[in-house]
């Protein structure tokens, strides 16, 4: 016999820590903070402190929290028809298909939710282009992945992952996979030579999980002649680097880079609901017909008009000209940090994706202990591989308010003790 239950509401931060500890699974370690509210770079606590959001739910937020624009679109839409599956049309779907296709460029688009099913559609395409079209025999296609990547937790993530934490004892892994070492044109191209059964290069153009990691200036152009001379396709995974986020529309237009299959996510419904999508022309994207891939909810009529919305949005506020310049100020403001102490030894980023390494071992505590420092002081950031921490506000943030953040880390940086 079931039993009715009421949710417990908790009426402090410490309650709510205490809920999902008892009753969620351990799969996060976050800071000790409980957001309740958020409105454009700023977050506020259940007992109202405010605080500076410096990581944009890992750059879902690149349009700033609660959007009014967005909000609005998803409002409308909510009251009048929010999901009918794939079974049945629906009226927002070939206007949305329309104007994202338009938007990047491309002949068509499979709508998907999260980026890692963005980025699994993306290996399907691949691996069916490689049979169907690049003559790949039967169950032999390879797909070739940067070390260092990441691209989400699904059993096919992990399987190119070079993380321990990612795939050790979750086992066996997906086959079909080959790695080579990140900003490595070298290595890539001895990996097509060696192997004519591979279909795919899925790489992203900045490695934000692995610590905002940048290639080299000319790497992005290199792998598209790789690709074109031995007849791979090119995915580029720009589920966390592209929407403006590193001062361009994606990552891959700093060198002027089309790739074949354009994995989009996070910001595309501007933190509202998870909405990713999968860009690719008709050579690639008609080999997959009806019944041979799909969701139910990729594609709903919420999705669409929260994503349309969202994407106009940054180029009505321009956000990716504000990224390029406002991220230039935060870099040389970090740069000259570094002079003034040990703690830091690198800075790196494009846009307003940033980093700083901290002078500590990756199993040290320095990097969590900065972030808790910012936290007290009204800015929230998170480290990743231990002694990483990234920096990526939202887009809208004016540079008032980044000077204001900087100096959060200054007086954090140099207060902690040696």
């Amino acid at each position: 016999m079931q039993t009715r239950t009421t949710p417990i509401r908790p009426a402090t931060s410490q309650e709510a820590i205490a809920l999902e500890d008892r009753y969620g699974a351990h799969n996060y370690h976050p800071i000790p903070v409980v957001l309740e509210r958020g409105e454009g770079v700023l977050v506020w606590d259940m007992e109202g402190k405010r605080y500076y959001d410096f990581l944009s739910a890992y750059s879902a937020v690149n349009q700033g929290h609660c959007h009014p624009r967005i909000v609005r679109a998803l409002q409308e839409q909510a009251g009048r028809l929010t999901l009918t599956s794939r079974a049945f049309h629906n009226n927002l779907l070939g206007q949305y298909e329309q104007y994202i296709t338009s938007f990047f460029g491309y002949d068509k688009v499979l709508p998907m939710n999260t980026g890692v099913e963005g980025g699994e559609t993306a290996l399907k395409l691949a691996r069916r282009w490689g049979y169907r079209v690049k003559g790949i025999p039967s169950n032999q296609a390879k797909v070739v992945f940067a070390r260092g990547n990441f691209w989400g937790r699904t059993i096919a993530a992990i399987s190119s992952s070079s993380d321990p934490d990612s795939y050790t004892d979750f086992g066996p892994f997906l086959p079909g996979y080959l790695t080579v070492p990140y900003n490595d044109l070298s290595a890539l191209e001895e990996s097509f030579r060696s192997d004519p059964h591979i279909a795919a290069f899925m790489v992203e153009p900045i490695q934000g999980e692995a610590g905002v990691v940048v290639p080299d200036s000319g790497y992005l152009k290199g792998i598209r002649a790789l690709c074109d001379q031995y007849r791979v396709l090119l995915i580029a995974d720009e589920v966390q680097t592209g929407l403006a986020r590193t001062g361009a529309m994606l990552a891959c237009d700093h060198e002027h880079v089309r790739p074949d299959l354009l994995v989009l996510g996070k910001a595309l419904s501007g933190g509202i609901l998870p909405v990713s999508a999968v860009l690719a022309d008709d050579d690639i994207m008609l080999t997959i017909g009806p019944g041979e891939h799909g969701s139910t909810y990729g594609g709903n009529p919420l999705a669409c008009a929260v994503a349309m919305e969202a994407l106009q949005v940054l180029r009505d506020e321009q956000l990716a000209e504000r990224a390029a310049a406002l991220g230039a100020v935060f870099r040389k403001e970090m740069e000259k940090l570094m002079t003034e102490t040990d703690l830091i030894t690198l800075v790196r980023g494009k846009g307003l994706l940033n980093a700083i390494v901290v002078n500590d071992l990756p199993e040290g505590k320095t990097a969590w202990n900065l972030c808790l420092g910012f936290a007290e002081r009204g800015l929230l950031a998170k480290p990743t591989h231990g002694n990483i921490i990234r920096f990526a506000p939202p887009l809208v943030i004016t540079e008032s308010q980044l000077m204001e953040c900087v100096d959060i880390i200054r007086e954090t940086v140099i207060a902690h003790p040696r």
